[in-house]
Protein backbone atom coordinates (compact mmCIF):
# COMPACT_ATOMS: atom_id res chain seq x y z
CA UNK A 1 0.00 0.00 0.00
CA UNK A 2 0.87 3.15 -0.24
CA UNK A 3 2.87 4.88 2.37
CA UNK A 4 1.00 8.31 3.94
CA UNK A 5 4.11 10.38 2.50
CA UNK A 6 3.13 9.63 -1.01
CA UNK A 7 1.29 11.52 -2.62
CA UNK A 8 -2.25 9.92 -4.11
CA UNK A 9 -5.31 10.01 -5.98
CA UNK A 10 -8.61 8.88 -4.27
CA UNK A 11 -11.40 7.41 -5.48
CA UNK A 12 -14.97 6.81 -4.02
CA UNK A 13 -16.88 4.22 -4.62
CA UNK A 14 -20.48 4.45 -3.13
CA UNK A 15 -22.56 1.31 -4.44
CA UNK A 16 -25.64 2.89 -3.35
CA UNK A 17 -25.82 5.14 -6.41
CA UNK A 18 -28.14 6.26 -9.05
CA UNK A 19 -29.07 2.91 -11.23
CA UNK A 20 -28.36 0.48 -7.93
CA UNK A 21 -30.97 2.19 -5.63
CA UNK A 22 -33.57 -0.41 -6.24
CA UNK A 23 -31.46 -3.28 -5.23
CA UNK A 24 -29.37 -2.34 -2.40
CA UNK A 25 -30.24 -2.00 1.16
CA UNK A 26 -27.84 0.07 3.18
CA UNK A 27 -24.66 -0.23 1.49
CA UNK A 28 -23.99 3.57 1.56
CA UNK A 29 -20.36 3.27 3.40
CA UNK A 30 -17.52 4.65 1.01
CA UNK A 31 -15.03 2.43 -0.19
CA UNK A 32 -11.75 3.45 -1.66
CA UNK A 33 -9.03 2.66 -4.34
CA UNK A 34 -5.88 4.67 -3.93
CA UNK A 35 -3.57 5.17 -6.57
CA UNK A 36 -0.10 6.40 -6.18
CA UNK A 37 2.16 7.97 -8.73
CA UNK A 38 4.70 5.65 -7.88
CA UNK A 39 2.97 2.89 -7.05
CA UNK A 40 0.57 0.15 -8.34
CA UNK A 41 -3.55 1.26 -8.08
CA UNK A 42 -3.81 -0.56 -5.41
CA UNK A 43 -6.78 -3.70 -5.64
CA UNK A 44 -7.16 -3.29 -1.36
CA UNK A 45 -8.24 -0.42 0.57
CA UNK A 46 -5.42 1.63 2.35
CA UNK A 47 -6.78 0.60 5.60
CA UNK A 48 -5.04 -2.75 4.40
CA UNK A 49 -9.10 -3.67 5.60
CA UNK A 50 -10.79 -5.75 3.22
CA UNK A 51 -14.20 -3.54 2.11
CA UNK A 52 -17.59 -5.17 3.35
CA UNK A 53 -20.03 -2.36 5.17
CA UNK A 54 -21.04 -4.81 7.18
CA UNK A 55 -20.35 -8.29 8.74
CA UNK A 56 -21.28 -11.05 6.53
CA UNK A 57 -23.19 -12.68 9.57
CA UNK A 58 -25.83 -9.65 9.07
CA UNK A 59 -26.90 -11.21 6.00
CA UNK A 60 -26.65 -14.64 7.55
CA UNK A 61 -24.15 -16.42 6.09
CA UNK A 62 -23.56 -19.05 8.01
CA UNK A 63 -23.07 -23.02 7.37
CA UNK A 64 -26.62 -23.38 7.98
CA UNK A 65 -27.19 -21.71 3.97
CA UNK A 66 -29.01 -18.27 3.31
CA UNK A 67 -32.21 -17.76 1.00
CA UNK A 68 -32.57 -15.34 -1.69
CA UNK A 69 -34.82 -13.22 0.72
CA UNK A 70 -31.82 -13.01 3.25
CA UNK A 71 -29.71 -11.92 1.13
CA UNK A 72 -31.64 -8.39 -0.94
CA UNK A 73 -30.02 -9.11 -4.11
CA UNK A 74 -32.40 -9.13 -7.18
CA UNK A 75 -31.43 -11.97 -9.46
CA UNK A 76 -30.22 -14.09 -6.40
CA UNK A 77 -32.09 -17.40 -6.59
CA UNK A 78 -32.08 -21.00 -4.65
CA UNK A 79 -30.38 -23.38 -6.46
CA UNK A 80 -28.16 -26.86 -6.32
CA UNK A 81 -24.36 -25.11 -6.46
CA UNK A 82 -23.15 -26.94 -9.76
CA UNK A 83 -19.85 -29.21 -9.72
CA UNK A 84 -18.09 -27.18 -12.34
CA UNK A 85 -18.41 -24.02 -13.78
CA UNK A 86 -16.93 -21.82 -17.02
CA UNK A 87 -15.15 -18.59 -16.48
CA UNK A 88 -16.55 -15.36 -17.91
CA UNK A 89 -14.14 -14.18 -20.62
CA UNK A 90 -13.24 -10.45 -21.28
CA UNK A 91 -12.86 -9.01 -24.93
CA UNK A 92 -9.82 -6.88 -25.95
CA UNK A 93 -10.42 -3.36 -26.99
CA UNK A 94 -8.59 -0.65 -28.03
CA UNK A 95 -9.65 1.47 -25.44
CA UNK A 96 -11.32 1.29 -22.29
CA UNK A 97 -14.92 2.53 -22.01
CA UNK A 98 -15.83 5.77 -20.45
CA UNK A 99 -18.98 6.32 -17.85
CA UNK A 100 -20.55 5.55 -14.22
CA UNK A 101 -22.02 2.23 -15.08
CA UNK A 102 -18.30 0.42 -15.99
CA UNK A 103 -16.65 -0.86 -12.89
CA UNK A 104 -12.44 -1.10 -13.63
CA UNK A 105 -10.21 -3.65 -12.36
CA UNK A 106 -6.88 -4.50 -12.41
CA UNK A 107 -5.45 -6.96 -14.98
CA UNK A 108 -3.34 -9.17 -13.10
CA UNK A 109 -0.27 -10.75 -14.93
CA UNK A 110 -1.19 -14.62 -13.54
CA UNK A 111 -3.27 -18.11 -13.41
CA UNK A 112 -6.80 -17.37 -14.02
CA UNK A 113 -8.32 -20.22 -11.31
CA UNK A 114 -11.96 -20.86 -10.04
CA UNK A 115 -12.38 -21.89 -6.33
CA UNK A 116 -15.16 -24.12 -5.19
CA UNK A 117 -15.41 -24.44 -1.57
CA UNK A 118 -17.43 -27.44 -0.26
CA UNK A 119 -17.76 -28.53 3.24
CA UNK A 120 -14.70 -26.97 4.35
CA UNK A 121 -12.59 -28.29 1.62
CA UNK A 122 -11.60 -26.01 -1.23
CA UNK A 123 -10.88 -27.20 -4.67
CA UNK A 124 -8.67 -24.62 -7.59
CA UNK A 125 -9.41 -25.33 -11.04
CA UNK A 126 -8.04 -23.95 -14.00
CA UNK A 127 -9.72 -21.54 -16.30
CA UNK A 128 -9.60 -25.11 -18.56
CA UNK A 129 -11.46 -26.97 -15.62
CA UNK A 130 -7.85 -28.54 -14.56
CA UNK A 131 -7.84 -29.22 -10.90
CA UNK A 132 -4.60 -27.67 -9.66
CA UNK A 133 -5.47 -27.72 -5.85
CA UNK A 134 -2.25 -29.26 -5.33
CA UNK A 135 -0.50 -26.61 -7.19
CA UNK A 136 -1.60 -24.22 -4.76
CA UNK A 137 -1.64 -25.82 -1.06
CA UNK A 138 -1.73 -22.69 0.73
CA UNK A 139 -3.97 -20.51 -0.91
CA UNK A 140 -6.77 -23.77 -0.61
CA UNK A 141 -5.74 -24.70 3.00
CA UNK A 142 -6.92 -20.21 2.99
CA UNK A 143 -9.60 -20.70 1.29
CA UNK A 144 -11.22 -23.65 3.85
CA UNK A 145 -11.34 -21.10 6.08
CA UNK A 146 -14.05 -18.99 4.62
CA UNK A 147 -17.14 -19.10 6.48
CA UNK A 148 -19.44 -20.22 4.02
CA UNK A 149 -20.82 -23.49 3.37
CA UNK A 150 -20.67 -24.16 -0.20
CA UNK A 151 -19.31 -21.51 -2.58
CA UNK A 152 -17.78 -20.37 -6.25
CA UNK A 153 -15.16 -17.67 -6.32
CA UNK A 154 -13.55 -16.36 -9.08
CA UNK A 155 -10.08 -14.57 -9.05
CA UNK A 156 -6.91 -14.82 -10.66
CA UNK A 157 -3.41 -16.44 -8.62
CA UNK A 158 -0.59 -13.90 -8.83
CA UNK A 159 2.87 -13.33 -7.67
CA UNK A 160 2.67 -9.78 -6.72
CA UNK A 161 6.18 -7.98 -6.25
CA UNK A 162 7.43 -5.77 -3.88
CA UNK A 163 6.02 -2.83 -5.78
CA UNK A 164 2.57 -4.27 -6.25
CA UNK A 165 2.86 -5.61 -10.10
CA UNK A 166 2.35 -9.31 -11.23
CA UNK A 167 4.71 -11.12 -12.52
CA UNK A 168 3.59 -14.47 -14.60
CA UNK A 169 7.12 -15.04 -15.11
CA UNK A 170 7.76 -14.95 -11.43
CA UNK A 171 4.40 -17.18 -11.28
CA UNK A 172 6.38 -19.64 -13.19
CA UNK A 173 9.28 -19.81 -10.94
CA UNK A 174 7.95 -19.83 -8.15
CA UNK A 175 6.24 -23.22 -9.36
CA UNK A 176 8.86 -24.81 -10.80
CA UNK A 177 10.87 -24.05 -7.51
CA UNK A 178 7.97 -24.99 -5.65
CA UNK A 179 7.61 -22.00 -3.37
CA UNK A 180 3.84 -20.90 -3.60
CA UNK A 181 3.60 -19.60 0.60
CA UNK A 182 3.90 -16.34 -0.77
CA UNK A 183 1.17 -16.45 -3.91
CA UNK A 184 -2.04 -14.35 -3.94
CA UNK A 185 -5.48 -15.28 -4.88
CA UNK A 186 -7.02 -11.79 -6.07
CA UNK A 187 -10.69 -12.63 -6.37
CA UNK A 188 -13.34 -10.57 -8.21
CA UNK A 189 -16.43 -12.30 -8.38
CA UNK A 190 -18.76 -14.59 -6.64
CA UNK A 191 -20.74 -16.67 -8.06
CA UNK A 192 -22.86 -19.44 -5.93
CA UNK A 193 -22.91 -19.28 -2.53
CA UNK A 194 -24.81 -21.27 0.70
CA UNK A 195 -27.26 -22.47 -1.75
CA UNK A 196 -27.80 -19.28 -3.69
CA UNK A 197 -27.36 -18.86 -7.50
CA UNK A 198 -25.87 -15.64 -8.09
CA UNK A 199 -25.24 -15.33 -11.62
CA UNK A 200 -28.15 -13.72 -12.34
CA UNK A 201 -27.50 -10.75 -9.78
CA UNK A 202 -25.62 -7.70 -11.01
CA UNK A 203 -22.11 -7.63 -10.77
CA UNK A 204 -22.21 -4.72 -8.07
CA UNK A 205 -24.21 -6.94 -5.69
CA UNK A 206 -21.52 -9.89 -6.16
CA UNK A 207 -19.03 -7.93 -5.30
CA UNK A 208 -20.56 -6.64 -2.29
CA UNK A 209 -21.20 -9.79 -0.97
CA UNK A 210 -17.97 -11.24 -2.06
CA UNK A 211 -16.22 -8.46 0.21
CA UNK A 212 -18.23 -9.41 3.24
CA UNK A 213 -17.30 -12.51 2.64
CA UNK A 214 -13.87 -12.16 2.64
CA UNK A 215 -14.13 -9.46 5.73
CA UNK A 216 -15.87 -12.01 7.73
CA UNK A 217 -12.59 -14.56 7.81
CA UNK A 218 -9.93 -11.68 7.42
CA UNK A 219 -7.49 -12.77 10.50
CA UNK A 220 -7.68 -16.67 8.98
CA UNK A 221 -6.91 -15.85 5.59
CA UNK A 222 -4.09 -13.41 6.58
CA UNK A 223 -3.78 -11.87 2.97
CA UNK A 224 -3.62 -14.89 1.06
CA UNK A 225 -6.71 -14.27 -0.27
CA UNK A 226 -7.58 -10.77 -1.14
CA UNK A 227 -10.46 -8.53 -2.64
CA UNK A 228 -9.89 -6.68 -6.06
CA UNK A 229 -11.70 -3.35 -5.43
CA UNK A 230 -11.96 -1.21 -8.35
CA UNK A 231 -12.89 2.10 -9.65
CA UNK A 232 -16.45 3.45 -10.73
CA UNK A 233 -15.79 5.26 -14.09
CA UNK A 234 -12.79 7.34 -15.42
CA UNK A 235 -11.94 4.06 -17.17
CA UNK A 236 -9.49 6.42 -19.62
CA UNK A 237 -7.63 8.05 -16.58
CA UNK A 238 -7.40 4.24 -14.84
CA UNK A 239 -5.92 3.03 -17.36
CA UNK A 240 -3.30 5.81 -18.44
CA UNK A 241 -2.41 5.13 -14.66
CA UNK A 242 -2.09 1.25 -14.86
CA UNK A 243 0.67 1.75 -18.00
CA UNK A 244 2.61 4.09 -16.40
CA UNK A 245 2.90 2.17 -13.64
CA UNK A 246 3.97 -0.70 -15.70
CA UNK A 247 0.39 -3.26 -15.57
CA UNK A 248 -0.90 -5.25 -17.75
CA UNK A 249 -3.93 -3.59 -18.52
CA UNK A 250 -6.93 -3.42 -16.98
CA UNK A 251 -10.24 -4.60 -17.05
CA UNK A 252 -14.09 -3.29 -17.53
CA UNK A 253 -17.11 -4.76 -16.20
CA UNK A 254 -20.63 -3.23 -16.53
CA UNK A 255 -21.66 -2.82 -13.15
CA UNK A 256 -25.01 -4.02 -13.51
CA UNK A 257 -24.33 -7.08 -15.71
CA UNK A 258 -25.09 -10.76 -14.35
CA UNK A 259 -22.48 -13.51 -14.68
CA UNK A 260 -22.42 -15.65 -18.25
CA UNK A 261 -19.57 -18.11 -19.98
CA UNK A 262 -17.10 -17.08 -21.99
CA UNK A 263 -17.24 -13.67 -23.43
CA UNK A 264 -20.70 -11.64 -23.56
CA UNK A 265 -19.49 -7.95 -24.15
CA UNK A 266 -19.92 -7.04 -20.46
CA UNK A 267 -16.22 -7.74 -19.49
CA UNK A 268 -13.77 -5.56 -22.11
CA UNK A 269 -9.72 -5.62 -21.57
CA UNK A 270 -7.49 -3.13 -22.37
CA UNK A 271 -3.78 -4.04 -22.42
CA UNK A 272 -0.59 -1.51 -21.62
CA UNK A 273 1.54 -3.97 -22.88
CA UNK A 274 1.80 -6.55 -26.13
CA UNK A 275 1.29 -10.21 -24.29
CA UNK A 276 -0.29 -13.22 -26.17
CA UNK A 277 -0.34 -16.58 -25.54
CA UNK A 278 1.10 -18.74 -29.05
CA UNK A 279 1.50 -22.57 -29.87
CA UNK A 280 4.47 -23.62 -30.23
CA UNK A 281 5.28 -25.48 -33.28
CA UNK A 282 9.06 -25.82 -33.58
CA UNK A 283 12.32 -24.99 -31.86
CA UNK A 284 15.75 -24.32 -33.85
CA UNK A 285 19.51 -25.88 -32.61
CA UNK A 286 21.14 -23.96 -29.97
CA UNK A 287 24.53 -22.00 -30.97
CA UNK A 288 27.51 -21.10 -28.89
CA UNK A 289 27.64 -21.71 -24.99
CA UNK A 290 23.77 -22.21 -24.96
CA UNK A 291 22.24 -26.16 -24.45
CA UNK A 292 19.03 -27.36 -24.87
CA UNK A 293 17.34 -25.29 -28.30
CA UNK A 294 17.96 -22.09 -29.48
CA UNK A 295 14.32 -20.56 -30.33
CA UNK A 296 10.92 -21.65 -30.02
CA UNK A 297 8.97 -21.61 -33.41
CA UNK A 298 5.35 -19.68 -32.29
CA UNK A 299 1.87 -19.91 -34.37
CA UNK A 300 -1.84 -19.28 -33.78
CA UNK A 301 -5.21 -20.39 -35.15
CA UNK A 302 -6.52 -18.51 -37.75
CA UNK A 303 -10.43 -18.45 -37.85
CA UNK A 304 -10.19 -21.43 -40.51
CA UNK A 305 -8.49 -23.38 -37.61
CA UNK A 306 -5.07 -23.42 -40.10
CA UNK A 307 -2.08 -22.74 -37.88
CA UNK A 308 -0.52 -19.39 -38.97
CA UNK A 309 3.33 -18.84 -38.43
CA UNK A 310 3.95 -15.41 -36.11
CA UNK A 311 7.85 -15.83 -36.27
CA UNK A 312 10.20 -16.69 -33.19
CA UNK A 313 11.09 -16.17 -29.79
CA UNK A 314 14.87 -16.76 -28.48
CA UNK A 315 15.16 -14.74 -25.15
CA UNK A 316 13.36 -15.02 -21.76
CA UNK A 317 14.59 -18.64 -21.14
CA UNK A 318 16.22 -19.96 -18.10
CA UNK A 319 18.99 -22.45 -18.42
CA UNK A 320 16.98 -24.83 -16.15
CA UNK A 321 14.17 -24.45 -18.90
CA UNK A 322 16.31 -25.03 -21.78
CA UNK A 323 17.09 -28.21 -20.97
CA UNK A 324 13.98 -29.60 -19.29
CA UNK A 325 11.69 -28.48 -21.96
CA UNK A 326 13.98 -29.27 -24.77
CA UNK A 327 13.64 -33.33 -23.75
CA UNK A 328 9.56 -32.31 -23.73
CA UNK A 329 10.10 -31.23 -27.03
CA UNK A 330 11.81 -34.62 -28.73
CA UNK A 331 9.78 -36.56 -27.36
CA UNK A 332 6.85 -34.68 -29.44
CA UNK A 333 9.20 -34.04 -32.87
CA UNK A 334 8.13 -34.26 -36.53
CA UNK A 335 9.16 -34.76 -39.69
CA UNK A 336 6.10 -32.65 -41.67
CA UNK A 337 5.96 -28.99 -41.31
CA UNK A 338 3.58 -27.67 -38.57
CA UNK A 339 3.08 -24.40 -40.66
CA UNK A 340 4.38 -23.15 -43.53
CA UNK A 341 7.03 -20.69 -42.99
CA UNK A 342 7.00 -17.12 -45.07
CA UNK A 343 8.29 -16.40 -48.43
CA UNK A 344 12.20 -16.36 -47.64
CA UNK A 345 12.61 -18.01 -44.19
CA UNK A 346 14.64 -20.51 -43.84
CA UNK A 347 13.98 -23.95 -42.30
CA UNK A 348 17.64 -24.89 -42.07
CA UNK A 349 17.89 -26.12 -38.43
CA UNK A 350 14.19 -25.73 -37.68
CA UNK A 351 12.90 -28.91 -35.53
CA UNK A 352 8.97 -29.46 -36.11
CA UNK A 353 6.47 -30.25 -33.07
CA UNK A 354 2.99 -31.33 -32.32
CA UNK A 355 0.92 -28.36 -31.42
CA UNK A 356 0.65 -28.84 -27.96
CA UNK A 357 2.62 -26.48 -26.00
CA UNK A 358 1.07 -22.83 -25.38
CA UNK A 359 3.51 -20.26 -24.54
CA UNK A 360 2.95 -16.79 -23.28
CA UNK A 361 5.15 -14.07 -24.94
CA UNK A 362 5.82 -10.43 -25.20
CA UNK A 363 6.64 -8.50 -27.56
CA UNK A 364 7.29 -5.04 -29.28
CA UNK A 365 4.65 -5.11 -31.97
CA UNK A 366 4.17 -7.14 -35.25
CA UNK A 367 5.81 -6.24 -38.67
CA UNK A 368 3.92 -5.33 -41.38
CA UNK A 369 4.31 -9.06 -42.50
CA UNK A 370 2.63 -10.74 -39.58
CA UNK A 371 5.55 -11.77 -37.46
CA UNK A 372 6.74 -10.41 -33.78
CA UNK A 373 8.74 -8.12 -33.11
CA UNK A 374 11.57 -8.04 -29.95
CA UNK A 375 9.25 -11.07 -28.48
CA UNK A 376 10.37 -12.29 -24.96
CA UNK A 377 8.83 -15.60 -24.04
CA UNK A 378 7.34 -14.97 -20.33
CA UNK A 379 6.06 -19.12 -19.51
CA UNK A 380 4.27 -21.94 -20.38
CA UNK A 381 0.25 -21.47 -20.50
CA UNK A 382 -0.36 -25.10 -19.18
CA UNK A 383 -4.20 -23.42 -18.52
CA UNK A 384 -5.11 -23.17 -22.30
CA UNK A 385 -5.06 -25.71 -24.75
CA UNK A 386 -3.18 -25.79 -27.66
CA UNK A 387 -6.62 -25.60 -29.97
CA UNK A 388 -7.94 -22.89 -28.44
CA UNK A 389 -5.19 -20.40 -29.15
CA UNK A 390 -6.64 -17.53 -31.58
CA UNK A 391 -4.75 -14.18 -32.39
CA UNK A 392 -6.93 -11.54 -29.74
CA UNK A 393 -7.17 -8.41 -32.20
CA UNK A 394 -8.63 -5.60 -30.01
CA UNK A 395 -12.26 -4.12 -31.03
CA UNK A 396 -12.75 -0.54 -31.17
CA UNK A 397 -14.58 0.59 -28.07
CA UNK A 398 -17.61 2.24 -28.60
Amino acid sequence: MAQESQRAEEVRLRPGQKDGDRRRRGRQSARRILIAKDQTPSPVPATGRLPGPRAAQQRGHSSAGVSSAELGIAGARRATTPTAVSPELALLVDRPPSGNQWFHEVKFDGYRMLAHLRHGKATLLSRNGLDWTSRFPELAEALSRLRAREAWLDGEVVDMGPTGVTSFSALQKDLSDGATQKLIYMVFDLLYLDGEDLTAAALEDRKSLLAELLAKAQEEIAGTIRYSDHQVGNGPTFFAKACHLGLEGIISKRRDSRYVEGRSGAWLKAKCIAQEEFVIVGFTDPRGTRTGFGALLLGYHALSGELVYAGRVGTGFSSAFLNDFFSQLRRIERKENTVKLPRGSSAHGVHWVAPHFVAEVAFAEWTRDGILRQPRFLGLREDKAAKDVTLDVPRPSA
